[in-house]
């Protein structure tokens, strides 16, 4: 009689934050797909059972053992005040490898410009919590209701003012909103509840999925090269090129040449190739990366 397989049930952020997440899990190495309406995406890991929720419930779940494992934001961790296990930092967004934040906002025209300003006021926030400990910190009392969504175009005539969810800032400003402070910083966490993570088969698949999806998040900023480089030329052709660790030097059929293989931040490439190219190497490839492992 074969050993029943085990499995790790595990709460994926639906949203804002679906589409990122899977190219994320894509990278790592995981397929996930989706179909119409459902919650129950597929995956090719038969040892992952996947279900969509909302991210600011995935906490509550993960820490009452629905679910082994969840992505969420801290944000959402610290609004339902959940004892989780806290199993990687995954700074990636909807729109970028960046932190999000939630910010106290008020109108251009607003008389507020500082925490202390808000006393006796109303706030409009999703975070009810999150912002009454900022208040509590700051020593002011103020009302704070809870918003069920279209937050921005509560200020002023129903509220005074607002915390809201922020990548850019450019949905305030277009709202002819002004930030007043950061009331919170957050990223992506991939978190355990306490008990799945005491299992030590259940502990040692997050430690693999961290490893792979942390290093799916690096190489979304770095690229490979591939370059031919003349012996003589060698030693000018390295002073141009910034690496990971020491690059990788091959010999090549032609004893006078050498290959050349490296990983760079992608933001510098456009500088440092043209500079590759007048040190002596040839034949110069750029290549997009999966996962880069240290």
């Amino acid at each position: 009689m074969t050993e029943k397989l085990k499995k790790l049930k595990i709460g994926i952020p639906k949203g804002s934050l679906q589409d990122s997440t899977f190219e994320l899990f894509k990278k790592a190495g995981f397929k996930i797909s989706v179909s119409g309406r459902s919650y129950f995406p597929r995956v090719d890991d038969a040892e992952l059972d996947p279900i969509l929720i909302r991210a600011q419930e995935i906490s509550r779940y993960v820490e009452e053992g629905v679910l082994d494992a969840g992505l969420t934001g801290k944000d959402w961790i610290t609004e339902n005040g959940s004892k989780v296990e806290e199993v990687a930092n995954l700074v990636y967004a909807k729109s970028g490898l960046r932190p999000v934040r939630w910010v106290l906002a008020v109108p251009e025209d607003s008389h507020i410009k500082k925490a202390s300003d808000l006393s006796g006021k109303r706030i409009a926030t999703e975070v009810v919590n999150i912002t009454k400990g900022y208040l509590k910190k700051h020593g002011v009392k103020a009302e704070v209701e809870f918003s069920w969504g279209a937050t921005e175009v509560k200020v002023p005539t129903l509220v005074d003012a607002i915390v809201e969810l922020t990548e850019t800032g450019t949905s305030l400003r277009e709202n002819k909103l002004r930030i007043v402070d950061t009331v919170l910083e957050s990223t992506t966490r991939l978190i355990a509840n306490k008990k799945s993570w005491q299992d030590p088969w259940k502990r040692k698949k997050l430690e693999n999925m961290k490893l792979l999806l942390e290093g799916a998040i690096i190489a979304e900023e770095k690229v490979g090269l591939k370059m031919n480089v003349p012996r003589k030329k060698l030693e000018a052709v390295m002073n141009e090129l910034p690496a990971l660790r020491n690059p990788t030097i091959s010999p090549l059929a032609q004893e006078d040449w050498v290959a050349i293989e490296t990983v760079v931040d992608e933001k510098i490439v456009r500088q440092i190739i043209p500079n590759l190219k007048a040190a002596g190497a040839e034949g110069i490839i750029e290549y997009g990366l999966n996962k880069v492992i240290f």
